[in-house]
């Protein structure tokens, strides 16, 4: 994942793409913005192209209230978390559910993909599957995927340019959320709130308006977004913010000086 500490542009309109490029004698990184389609913003807040050349890296990443998949069309990356031993696991294409605990990412100076931050109910829906599956844990595309998550990537790689690829992303992220039951009204609903209330409504107060037993919305929040409804909530980022904007560079491997980046919006 590419270097640096930028956050998605707020005076970008939607349908518009952004790119931030950096330049220095350590190397090159360029990352393409573009938020999804209308229709899908409930699932998916964002896409990233990116493109990195320079030296090998060590990052952490910290914790994000997006499920985050990454399509690799270039080398792997190591993953572990920052307490683990050991080089990491190698990883090229893969979901990261939610973690309220920072990981540590490594390359060997080069990268390319895409990256998709998606809402846990969107992830829920769009891969039909239990979010306590994927909470605290990154699992191989093809894991979910199967055959089809090579063919994903071949197609990307395919595709002429980002807004290509960006397009293909929409079109196949709405046929996967189409064929998958959505998250329940109640989950919803209490994700809604405590999203707008930064996680400070007690969690008696939503099952006293929700009329069910805490229980019952434990185990819905399990199921739907990953975590206990508190501990999610704590992670909810604001709707600008995504996991490659606040990832944190650090000099373990090798020290990278910052330069200013450029940007364009197209």
């Amino acid at each position: 994942m590419p270097a640096g500490s930028l956050r998605y542009p707020e005076n970008v309109s939607a349908g518009t793409i952004h790119v931030d490029r950096h330049e220095s004698d350590a190397g090159s990184w360029e990352m393409t913005w573009r938020s999804a389609a209308p229709h899908l913003q409930d699932h998916v807040r964002r896409y990233c192209g990116y493109v990195e050349d320079g030296r090998p890296l060590r990052r952490r990443e910290l914790p994000s209230g997006d499920v985050t998949l990454i399509v690799s069309l270039g080398p792997t990356i190591r993953l572990r978390g920052l307490e683990q031993d050991g080089p990491g696991e190698r990883h090229a294409s893969f979901v990261a559910g939610l973690d309220d605990a920072v990981t540590v990412t490594e390359h060997d100076g080069v990268q390319h993909g895409i990256e998709v931050n998606l809402t846990p109910l969107g992830a829920f829906q769009a891969f039909g599957l239990p979010m306590s599956e994927l909470a605290r844990r990154v699992v191989p595309l093809e894991d979910l995927l199967g055959t089809e998550a090579g063919r994903l990537a071949e197609r990307l790689d395919d595709a002429r340019g980002w807004e290509a690829r960006f397009e293909l992303l929409d079109a196949v992220l709405a046929a996967r959320v189409a064929e998958h039951r959505p998250a329940s009204p109640d989950v919803a609903w209490a994700w809604r709130r405590l999203a707008e209330t930064d996680g400070r409504i007690p969690i008696g107060a939503l099952t006293e308006e929700l009329r069910c037993s805490r229980r019952h919305l434990t185990s819905r929040f399990r199921e739907q977004v990953g975590l206990m409804p508190k501990r999610a909530a704590r992670l909810e980022p604001s709707p600008r913010r995504s996991r490659r904007a606040v990832s944190i560079p650090t000099t373990s491997i090798t020290s990278t000086p910052t330069a200013p980046a450029r940007a364009s919006t197209t």
